[in-house]
């Protein structure tokens, strides 16, 4: 075991803002429709990149079939140093630990669904597929996305949706995309940080030629 020198972290968090914090308390228990539980996850992702906490991405947790909801969460790459804090991560990671598992699919729990303002990145496809949920509720899976933001989101299975599908998850597309895609555009006449390290490590913003 490596010794811990004084001023070197050994261990490493993720929190959410403090608006998104308030934003949480406030929402009702229970969100019944699909369109709202999108419509708030849509909320959260415009207020993360407004306020400058983060891209603008959010996702949340709900019991599929009640609406209860677990927590919302949102992108915090930038503020955590930490690549992988995306807003699926983000809300995955704190609905395990509010709910005590790191398996949100076990037997004797209710289907949790993972609420998401488009479809998850490479890296959040599998931390969906390792999560337990028992449902991916997105605003939709086109190329707007990375056409609008200039964010790589990875190289995706073609067949992502059935694959998710063979292994227990469905998949309920196409819910509010103008809304969420209103973000995306937003955010890019914004000129934010697009923060891929897969140009070299090179972030750039939007509309910059360098």
């Amino acid at each position: 075991m490596l010794p811990k020198e004084e001023g070197t972290p050994m261990d490493f968090s993720i929190s959410l803002p403090d608006w998104a914090i308030e934003e949480n308390r406030q929402l009702p228990g229970i969100i019944p429709s699909l369109e709202e539980r999108m419509r708030q996850v849509i909320h959260f992702s415009r207020l993360n990149f407004e306020r400058g906490t983060g891209g603008p991405f959010a996702a949340g947790v709900f019991e599929r079939d009640t609406g209860k909801r677990v927590i919302i969460g949102v992108n915090r790459v930038v503020p955590s140093n930490c690549s992988s804090a995306h807003a699926e991560v983000t809300a995955l990671s704190m609905a395990q630990q509010l709910l005590g598992t790191f398996d949100l699919g076990q037997p004797h729990r209710p289907a949790y669904q993972l609420v998401v303002n488009w479809r998850p990145c490479v890296m959040c496809y599998g931390a969906t597929l390792w999560s337990g949920v028992k449902s991916l509720l997105i605003a939709g899976s086109g190329p707007e996305l990375e056409t609008i933001t200039g964010f790589d989101e990875g190289p995706i299975h073609p067949q992502w949706d059935l694959e998710l599908e063979k292994r227990g998850i469905e998949v309920v597309d196409h819910i509010l995309t103008k809304e969420a895609i209103q973000v995306f555009r937003d955010f890019a006449a914004s000129g934010s940080l697009v923060y891929d390290a897969g140009g070299g490590g090179r972030s750039k913003l939007i509309g910059s030629t360098d």
